[in-house]
């Protein structure tokens, strides 16, 4: 892609010696694809402030205004069809606005020459259509987005500006060098993996559920506004009280005049405890059983969740389509969500795949037991027509792997029949138990499945809630 003038060269020399960072470029490409648009209508930023920090210099410079009022809600189709048209002298008109494109495009006709800048700053948990779809029709539209709250990089400020190449040049020629730190680049590149896109989708999903659980809560008791995102805009009828009440219980929130702004939180009994504070709810127990892992390595790149008490969701992408059903029949029989997505080389073997996905899986499920208290420990004889897989696991912290059974055919798909042994491995060492694993048969696929089906249901006995101690006299396991 060709970026603005402020973007140096990748390489400055005639050795292939890399002066510059390539990190912005990258990240450029990559916003242009999750936002589809062209990769010469993104202009990283140090997230959306940024943006708006660009507009306001590019004014100052041409001596001309901005329009912006102050803590602008985020428009509605008829208000953004309401608004008057641009006054003399005004470089950008700033709006909020969560979808409504063709509401958009007609503000941008009516601002014009002046740039119409759109944040869209939550428009992720909007389930709304981008303004970016209609940039490539006005040269004076920018869209700002931001990846702090919905990609989980509030601390990196990362974001982009979104219009024309003739327009980001523009604001590009008020741009600081080297504006955005290689870090932060490298930080959203790989937030914006395709390994990551499972986590992101049930972390919006997750603040959307939660949402609207606290919102229909409150309502009963205060007034609310309308939103979107992870932050609620009541009106009680005493705020000083309300943020108060919020502090004894450890929560914080902005007090705006006559407006809280509330804080939504990801985890339902951060939200519980938000409810009983102001009275909304009545205190109860929540026992979260969650783990997650992160593992990337040379080969692989993987992201997996799992929820102990939850059935869904439950999705696998491995890439390779036996051993995602496989993981798919641990989820069923144990009971419980997985979220699994690897990308690996594939293009030289599905073994590092495979058991990476495996040690990803151990290592969640050990976080997600957490002190192991109460559960029952033990766990599973299962036939399947003519093979049987029998399983014996303990959840002791100790691990110890054994597997008995062989394989005639080397391949099942893409899947290779000698790693199963290498799955059990994995998932022992890094989960801390004990898996003993005996099976046998006369049909491969049937024998693998009947491992994987015995794992599920071996763990469902296993991770089991029986009472409130640890299963060992030693006190810890």
């Amino acid at each position: 892609m060709t970026l603005p003038a402020p973007y140096p060269p990748l390489f400055s020399n005639g050795e292939g010696l890399e002066r510059y960072p390539a990190a912005p470029t990258l990240l450029a490409a990559r916003l242009a694809a999750l936002y589809g648009v062209g990769a010469d209508q993104v202009l990283p930023t140090r997230g959306l402030t940024h943006g708006l920090e660009l507009v306001w210099r590019l004014a100052a410079r041409d001596g001309l205004k901005v329009q912006a009022p102050d803590a602008e809600p985020y428009l509605s189709l008829a208000a953004l069809y309401a608004r008057p048209a641009d006054g003399a002298g005004t470089a950008a008109v700033v709006i909020r606005a969560l979808g409504a494109p063709e509401a958009v495009a007609e503000m941008a006709k009516r601002v014009a020459p002046a740039l119409l800048v759109v944040d869209e700053g939550l428009v992720e948990f909007a389930e709304a259509t981008s303004a970016a779809s209609v940039v490539k029709d006005h040269a004076n539209l920018v869209v700002l987005r931001s990846l702090s709250l919905a990609y989980g990089l509030a601390g990196a400020r990362v974001g982009a500006a979104v219009a024309q190449p003739q327009t980001l040049a523009r604001l590009a020629s008020v741009l600081e060098p080297y504006a955005l730190p290689e870090v932060s680049a490298r930080l959203a590149l790989q937030a914006l993996d395709p390994s990551r896109m499972i986590e992101t989708a049930e972390r919006i999903d997750g603040v959307r559920r939660e949402r609207a659980r606290v919102a229909e809560a409150l309502s009963r008791i205060m007034a609310l506004e309308a939103g979107v995102g992870p932050a609620i805009t009541a009106r009680p009828s005493d705020p000083a009280g309300v943020v108060e009440a919020l502090r004894r219980y450890g929560l914080a929130a902005d007090l705006a005049g006559d407006r809280v702004r509330l804080p939504v939180s990801l985890k339902p009994e951060v939200n519980d405890r938000l409810l009983v504070a102001l009275g909304a709810a009545a205190p109860k127990v929540r026992r979260t059983r969650v783990g997650q892992a992160v593992r990337d390595t040379k080969e692989t790149r993987i992201v997996c969740a799992v929820d102990l008490d939850s059935a869904g969701p439950v999705t696998i992408h491995t890439g390779v389509g036996f051993f995602d059903h496989m993981i798919e029949q641990v989820a069923a029989h144990g009971g419980f969500s997985i979220r699994l997505a690897c990308e690996g080389d594939l293009h030289t073997d599905p073994h590092h795949t495979i058991e990476d996905s495996a040690i990803a899986l151990g290592q969640a499920l050990k976080q997600a037991l957490g002190e192991r208290k109460g559960i029952a420990r033990y766990g599973f004889v299962l036939p399947m027509d003519e093979a049987e897989a029998a399983i014996s696991i303990d959840l002791s912290g100790r691990p110890y792997p054994v597997f008995e059974g062989t394989f005639a055919t080397p391949f099942i798909g893409d899947y290779r029949t000698d790693l199963t042994a290498h799955v059990v491995r994995s998932l022992a060492e890094n989960l801390g138990a004990a898996i003993h694993v005996r099976v046998t048969g006369d049909d491969d696929h049937h024998k693998t499945e009947a491992v994987f089906k015995a794992l599920g249901r071996a763990l469902r006995q296993a991770i089991r809630v029986e009472g409130d101690v640890v299963p060992s006299t030693k006190g810890v396991l």
